[in-house]
Order: C-alpha cells, then sequence, then structure tokens
C-alpha cells in the first residue's frame, strides 16, 4: 500500500480546498465544494468571505450576501454543533443524520440542567413556538420555553432548542460589512421545504454521500479524519458500503488514509502560494490528524480562533487587522522570498476587507 507523506498529504488538502491554486468555481458551487464553510464568528473580519476570498478567484463579497438573502446559502448549527455556512440543499439533506449529535452534545453540557426532560417534546414545542413566522433570537426561545420548564435554565433551553430544531439564522446576521444579532426561523420555513427525513429501512444514504463529499474536499483521509470534522460517530458502516468506489493509502504512522480514485494528488514538490486562512477554518479543523498543514507546537492555534498564513503549505504565521491594516506575526523565519509573497497577499486581503480603500499591510519581524 502507498505511504503518503506529510508532504503530500499537504499538497493533496491544498488542491482540494482550493489553496493550491484559485478556483473560478460560483460562490454556492465553492459552498458546497466544501462542505460548508465554519460561521460562528460573523463579525470583522467576517470569517467566511474571507474563506471564500483566499480559494476563489476575483470573489464578489456581494455574491455571498445575496445567497444568504436569496436562500440559497443558509447559517445553521450542524457539524460538530458549529455554526456552519451551508448550501440550502445540503443543510436540507444533511440535518436530520446530525439530529441524535446534536442532542447529546448539549447533554454532555446541560445534562444536569436538562437530563429529565422530554426532548421530543421540548423540540414539538420549539417548533410550534416558531409557527407562527416571527424571528426570535435564542433569548426570545428560551424565555417562552421557560414559561413551561422553568427548571432548566435559559441558557440551556435555548443552546438545546437550536440542537433540537432545524433552525437557520436570518439574515442581516452574516452579511458583509454588517454588525446584526442572531434571529432564528424554522429552517424548512424558510427554504420552502422540509428537512429530509431519514432513511426508514435502516440504511445510511446520507452517511455515504458526507463520506464522498468529505474526501472529495478533504481527502485522503482517515475514518477518524471524517468523524472530526463532520461529528458523526455512526459513520464506519457508511464509509464500508462505499468502500469498493475508494482506493487506500498509508500515512507515515501506518493508519489506513482512503480517498476517491481520481481525485486530485499533487506532487509532494508542487509549489504551494501564501494563503491566508479565517478563524476556524475547516482546512486545519477539517482533520483529526491536523499535522498535515501544522505543527504540533502551533497545533492549539486552530482551536483558539487565530487567523493563520499558510507558507509552503504550511501555518507560519498569524493575522490580524489592526487600525484598517493587515498586520502579520510570524511563527518562524521567513525568507525574503517569504516575506514578500505574504506582503503581497496581505495587500491584496487589506484591499478586500476594505472596499479597496486601503492596502495596508504589516510584516512583523521574525522570531530568532
Amino acid at each position: 500500500m502507498t505511504v503518503l507523506g506529510a508532504r503530500a498529504l499537504g499538497r493533496a488538502t491544498l488542491a482540494r480546498q482550493l489553496l493550491l491554486e484559485r478556483a473560478d468555481l460560483p460562490v454556492l458551487d465553492a459552498v458546497a465544494h466544501l462542505g460548508g464553510l465554519q460561521a460562528q464568528e460573523p463579525q470583522e473580519p467576517q470569517e467566511p468571505f474571507v474563506g471564500l476570498w483566499t480559494r476563489l478567484r476575483a470573489f464578489d463579497a456581494a455574491a455571498l450576501s445575496d445567497l444568504l438573502t436569496g436562500r440559497r446559502v443558509v447559517r445553521t448549527h450542524l457539524m460538530r454543533r458549529t455554526v456552519h455556512l451551508l448550501a440550502a440543499e445540503d443543510a436540507l439533506a444533511w440535518r436530520a443524520r446530525h439530529d441524535p449529535m446534536l442532542r447529546q452534545r448539549v447533554l454532555g453540557v446541560y445534562r444536569g440542567e436538562l437530563g429529565g426532560l422530554d426532548l421530543d417534546e421540548l423540540a414539538a414545542a420549539v417548533r410550534a413556538v416558531l409557527a407562527d413566522g416571527q424571528p426570535r433570537s435564542t433569548a426570545e426561545l428560551a424565555r417562552v420555553l421557560a414559561e413551561r420548564w422553568p427548571a432548566p435554565g435559559p441558557r440551556a433551553l435555548g443552546e438545546m432548542a437550536c440542537a433540537l430544531a432545524p433552525l437557520a439564522q436570518l439574515p442581516p446576521r452574516g452579511l458583509w460589512r454588517t454588525r446584526a444579532g442572531v434571529r432564528h426561523a424554522a429552517l424548512s420555513s424558510w427554504l420552502g421545504r422540509e428537512v429530509d427525513p431519514p432513511a426508514p429501512d435502516g440504511t445510511d444514504p446520507v452517511g455515504q454521500a458526507l463520506a464522498r463529499r468529505y474526501l472529495a474536499a478533504f481527502g485522503p483521509a482517515s475514518v477518524a479524519d471524517l468523524r472530526a470534522w463532520c461529528g458523526l460517530a455512526g459513520l464506519p458502516a457508511a464509509v464500508a458500503a462505499i468502500r469498493e468506489e475508494l482506493v487506500a493509502f498509508r500515512d507515515e504512522r501506518g493508519r489506513e488514509l482512503l480517498d476517491l480514485p481520481d481525485a486530485p494528488r499533487p506532487d509532494p514538490d508542487t509549489p504551494a502560494p501564501a494563503r491566508f486562512l479565517p478563524a476556524f477554518d475547516n482546512a486545519i479543523l477539517g482533520y483529526q490528524d491536523r499535522g498535515r498543514i501544522i505543527d504540533d507546537a502551533h497545533r492549539g492555534l486552530s482551536v483558539a480562533g487565530a487567523r493563520v498564513v499558510l507558507v509552503d503549505g504550511r501555518v507560519a504565521a498569524t493575522w490580524n487587522v489592526e487600525a484598517g491594516a493587515v498586520v502579520v506575526t510570524p511563527l518562524r523565519r521567513f525568507s525574503r522570498a517569504d516575506r514578500a509573497a505574504v506582503a503581497e497577499q496581505g495587500r491584496e486581503l487589506a484591499s478586500f476587507l476594505s472596499d479597496r480603500e486601503s492596502d495596508r499591510v504589516r510584516v512583523a519581524a521574525s522570531p530568532r
């Protein structure tokens, strides 16, 4: 069985994630290809917009805002119980498969407060509250539910409400250069179609589709990587059902990696351009083993909300916006060519974030 080193895996990830070369895809197709984008941090510098800017050629932020207001892309809790920006069709197709995981993750935090509740009854109450079509914040939902279930407390009720009922976070939340609080509506009402029901016969077509889509955007990868991306525990059977469609490799530690046979696996020496990633980008969080892109010494950055810069395909710096300038802080020594490439991309990012009013970038000194 062919062994793939970290550099080969890194280049494959960059290619699948549209980070090796910017793509000419329409925005909706890019969101669908990526299996959604992390979107729990919608304020400046608006992570999903940065995630698409760094992946798409000539990305227009207004196009993503239009998809949100046009109800073709939606913000909702899904993978790992985090807020994701998803193609509407994917949200409707995948939601029911995630229901047990969403419940269990909230119970894992609030079992003491929620352990005695009939969750099916609570879910029905959430749907009844939203049946009037009036958008509500999480706190407003919790206040209504607390009239019937006062003991758990509003935070536990609100978070469980968002797990039990498929909800959409409505615009203007998440629109370009817009600040707005969370207002929920029933996902089916907002998108005009009911959520797809679970398969009735014990098969798992959604799990199989998730595995194929994951490998297309993240492979080659292990079953543990797939689980880390979506948060679902029950996918080994789905992977086994499609196994004859897949090819297998090993990593340098001997773990089996699966992939689609015709997916790109570039030469490990393929040049990789500098790329700026937003906080919580799935190119890093989408794996149980993140070593293909980030060193173990910096792994904590991936869960701390740091925005990072890739140099030669690996996390080499963090970045932020200060007083309208993109500020880059290297994590290792940069060559002159590295510094020039990062500065060029930083200027382009500053121009994008400021609607072309500024292209200021500052690259701090490399650590000694």
